[in-house]
């Protein structure tokens, strides 16, 4: 098992494309903490045994105590995995202030509190993995997706390079993970509209959408020692996307 021993934290793990991310670890052998702010039987899809944390991570106070909670429970971290993302699709013309301060807290500061508190964790705990989820509107100008989530998604990009370039000292690596459009229950309701449906599709070389697995799968490797020397980098997965 590529994670055996390894204690992971999984932000937005209660549902969806968290939830599978928190899966897969398990069944790698991690141990995983669930950071939510909904507790995986609210959304009905839980994994089991992982242990959930209540954390807001827009809140630092949250991060503080999620991290004491882990290291009281645990001992130690391995993985960070900033997954936790919101997007609320207004074209900048029309972006509310407020719903743009939303997105840049949840998608920005997010990350940026968890490494903060989560570095000394791993630091102790002789190295680690930051994994930070990105999209591909993270390296591109997606012209299907609005302007505020790609501002959000770029800074997450270069927040990575950044903590790569200066933690490696302390043995911590740090990537990012580029999906394009992920197949999700609440995405086949918007892709009903067949115009959006055939957007969607068309622009993704191998003819499909990006699955859960495709990408959880790609954060088991990118969290394993089989990744040793990977840092810094940013990973699509997108079906050759960012290849044109």
């Amino acid at each position: 098992m590529r994670l055996e021993n390894k204690v992971a934290l999984v932000t937005g793990g209660s549902r969806g494309l968290g939830a599978e991310i928190v899966r897969r670890f398990l069944q790698e052998g991690a141990a995983v903490f669930i950071g939510d702010i909904r507790e995986p039987a609210d959304a009905g899809q839980g994994p089991d045994g992982a242990v959930f944390l209540s954390l807001n991570v827009t809140l630092e106070a949250g991060w503080r105590a999620a991290i004491r909670e882990i290291r009281s429970r645990a001992g130690r971290l391995d993985v960070l995995v900033n997954n936790a993302g919101i997007n609320i699709r207004h074209a900048i013309e029309e972006m509310p202030e407020e719903s743009l301060d939303e997105m840049l807290a949840v998608n920005v500061k997010g990350p940026f509190f968890g490494i903060k508190h989560a570095l000394p964790l791993l630091r102790e705990s002789g190295g680690g993995v930051i994994l930070n989820m990105s999209s591909v509107c993270g390296l591109i100008g997606h012209r299907y997706t609005n302007e505020a989530y790609t501002a959000t998604k770029g800074a997450v990009t270069l927040l990575t390079k950044s903590i790569a370039s200066r933690y490696a000292r302390d043995n911590i690596r740090c990537n990012s993970v580029h999906p394009s459009t992920v197949d999700t229950p609440m995405l086949q309701a918007i892709l009903k509209d067949p115009e959006r449906r055939a957007e969607r599709y068309d622009e993704i070389p191998l003819g499909r959408l990006a699955s859960g697995a495709d990408v959880a799968e790609a954060c088991v490797y990118l969290a394993s020692d089989a990744a040793a020397f990977i840092n810094g980098a940013a990973l699509s997965v997108d079906g050759g996307l960012t290849a044109y």
